[in-house]
């Protein structure tokens, strides 16, 4: 008798755990994302393909650098047209003298001023509540980020990993895949607050970073021209952000915008577009981050695949 119970029990228990394991495998990753929404366009790019994969649960939006409080409004508009209001908003550290315009306030001014929310505590109080379950989605400049270290590193390293776009490895800037790369340079979500990465790279978080090496992907004219004349609720934000980038005075650029900050949205949905590499990362006094050898601190995308990524992002935004 009791092994003719058994069997069964045994199969039981086994859906049981199969169950779990898919609902465990469906369950959204989430995520809080820290950007500087308004100066380059990609941040608008890698926040309309957040919103079109279901796979992410945005806990919340922290705005970085600059005027946060615009940035902000910049978000609470898009946001509310695209029909996702109810994501939290919080306004990160206000910073001067950015060098960067703010080519997108234009939009910015005609959303709607929110309640001011403190970025560093909504960040902590989000992590306390659901530790080792969040992703903390680094997207710009890291003063928050060295803010949040600052106020409570214990509580900020119960994060389950940061994923951020920043830093230079073993090659720089360069304004085609045709031409050379440059050595490592100086990047500027990095160099921005030299000493906020520094803090981050030594808190004992586990970090996955997409440095400059593996973000230079340009959005070409056949894909661009696709995406802004789709007609959707997302892509028609994307066309009028983007018509203010290309119209604001920025000397360094082209109208093809290179999605940098894209790069780690899409490593969240398929590892395989960067595959990483672990290594050991140290920022030094003048911002650059240097490999060095030890013990890996980061795991580091150093190459994408082009291909790949596009797979990924080009249907995702084109969904109604």
């Amino acid at each position: 008798m009791p092994y003719s119970l058994t069997r069964p029990l045994r199969a039981l228990f086994a859906a049981l755990a199969l169950s779990c394991a898919a609902l465990a495998q469906a369950a959204p990753q989430k995520v809080i994302v820290d950007m500087d929404i308004g100066d380059d366009i990609d941040d608008a790019f890698a926040l309309a393909l957040l919103l079109q994969s279901p796979e992410i649960e945005i806990v919340g939006i922290t705005t970085a650098w600059g005027d946060t409080a615009l940035r902000a409004q910049l978000l609470e508009r898009m946001l509310r047209e695209t029909g996702h209001s109810p994501i939290p908003v919080a306004q990160g550290v206000r910073t001067t003298g950015n060098p960067q315009p703010f080519t997108q306030a234009r939009y910015a001014q005609r959303g709607k001023p929110l309640p001011q929310v403190d970025a560093i505590g909504f960040m902590l109080e989000q992590i306390k509540r659901q530790p080792g379950q969040i992703t903390l989605l680094a997207l710009g400049p890291l003063t928050n980020v060295g803010a949040a270290i600052d106020r409570d590193a214990a509580t900020f390293g119960q994060l389950k990993q940061v994923v951020m776009m920043g830093g230079s490895v073993r090659s720089g800037y360069r304004k085609s895949q045709y031409v050379p790369a440059r050595p490592a340079d100086k990047e500027y979500n990095i160099v921005s607050d030299i000493a906020a990465a520094q803090k981050l790279f030594t808190a004992g978080v586990p970090i996955v970073m997409m440095p400059v090496d593996s973000t230079q992907i340009r959005l070409d004219e056949v894909e661009r021209n696709a995406l802004l004349g789709h007609g959707s609720a997302v892509t028609d934000q994307l066309a009028l952000l983007y018509h203010q980038w290309i119209d604001a005075y920025q000397p360094w650029s082209s109208n093809m915008p290179s999605l940098f900050d894209v790069v780690p949205v899409a490593w969240l949905l398929d590892p395989a577009v960067c595959p990483v590499t672990p290594l050991r990362i140290v920022v030094d006094q003048q911002g650059f981050t240097r490999e060095q050898a030890g013990k890996p601190n980061a795991q580091v995308c150093l190459a994408s695949d082009q291909a790949r990524f596009f797979g990924l992002f080009m249907p995702r935004l084109l969904k109604d």
